[in-house]
């Protein structure tokens, strides 16, 4: 018997406070159901991003369903929003391996100032690199990479054996992780998490293995961790474990965020109507993980265009006051091909 479809949404709601970049989480209600626990302990609540059925009697769009189900669950009004991608992967939802129905759920990105949170009593702000937190590089190369990341790699590329599937294995740890002096390249986000599922080194590899494994009733359900390789104790320092595949669909959103960096000025989206250029550097360093060259990125903000002054200035205790500015949305017509922002190296 063919299985019920269910479509759903899921946003990543990012927001940047004082050089933090920040995501909205909620908490995930799922628990193994009581024929399948082992003792009377259900598995953890995780993190989760918000998100919920699209309901097509009610929405004419999804994005109409996606800002109602963000903004019912966060409290936050969503300023830009983009779709990223659909997540259909066969037991991506738990609910599945216990006979629920296959879900597909259209992600998104969305853009916001800070603010409290409403809604969901369980909504609250998190650092967005809790769960990420090798693709931070803004104070130093994060210690996780060489005293965790890369001897774990290596050992899973090492358990392939001999031939092909090692050197493929090998050729992709360093180009992701910029191992053995490959560069590290900050839009391979995505690519980054899912080489650490592939080999069980987060959290999430060790819970859908353990919940595939809980089903023994023939109906196949166990093969979502066919792909599944353990190659020693998990590395539990990996970064905060999302419900569902909810870092997947972070990695996407902070991963597209980066992309845009270069040729479309989203970042002023998350920056009050007037800013500094302080501030506008650290949201920028915010969601690229890496510094940039002060002057350099002050100079080619200013001519290229991107701000205009506006005559006022922001009083700073113990310093000069900062000069304030204001986004010229005309940039968005005017810069039509790379370099939008200037990169790390300015």
């Amino acid at each position: 018997m063919t299985r019920p479809l269910q479509i759903g949404l899921s946003v990543a709601i990012v927001a940047v406070t004082g050089g933090t970049p920040r995501v909205v989480t909620v908490r995930s209600g799922f628990a193994v159901p009581e024929d399948h626990r082992r003792g009377d302990e259900p598995l953890p609540h995780r993190d989760a991003l918000p998100g919920a059925p699209f309901e097509p009697d009610r929405f004419r769009t999804l994005q109409d369903g996606v800002r109602a189900v963000a903004e019912g669950l966060s409290g936050v009004a969503l300023r830009y929003v983009e779709q990223l991608y659909t997540f259909g992967d066969r037991y991506r939802d738990p609910h599945e391996l216990f006979g629920g129905p296959r879900s597909v759920v259209v992600g998104y990105l969305a853009l916001v100032r800070d603010g409290p949170l409403g809604g969901d009593a369980s909504a609250e702000w998190r650092d967005l690199y809790d769960h990420f937190p090798w693709e931070d590089w803004r104070d130093r190369r994060p210690q996780l990479l060489d005293g965790v990341i890369a001897p774990a790699l290596r050992g899973w590329v090492d358990a392939a054996g001999d031939g092909e599937t090692r050197r493929r294995r090998g050729e992709r740890a360093q180009m992701a992780f910029g191992l053995d002096g490959a560069d590290w390249d900050m839009e391979r986000v995505l690519e980054r998490y899912e080489l650490l599922y592939e080999a069980g080194l987060v959290v999430e590899a060790f819970r859908d293995r353990d919940l595939a494994a809980r089903i023994e009733d023939g109906t196949g359900a166990a093969s979502a961790a066919g792909s599944f390789v353990q190659t020693g104790p998990m590395p539990r320092a990996l970064g905060r474990p999302m419900a569902r595949d909810g870092r997947r669909i972070l990695a996407t959103a902070l991963e597209r965020l980066r992309g845009k960096l270069r040729y479309r000025p989203i970042v002023f989206e998350l920056l009050p109507p007037t800013f500094t250029l302080h501030q506008l550097q650290l949201v920028v360093e915010a969601l690229s993980g890496e510094r940039v060259h002060k002057q350099n990125f002050r100079r080619l903000i200013i001519s290229g265009g991107f701000v205009e002054p506006t005559g006022s200035y922001e009083s700073q205790t113990g310093g000069r006051p900062a000069e304030l500015y204001r986004f010229r949305r005309q940039a968005i017509h005017e810069r039509t091909s790379a370099g939008a922002i200037p990169s790390a190296d300015g």
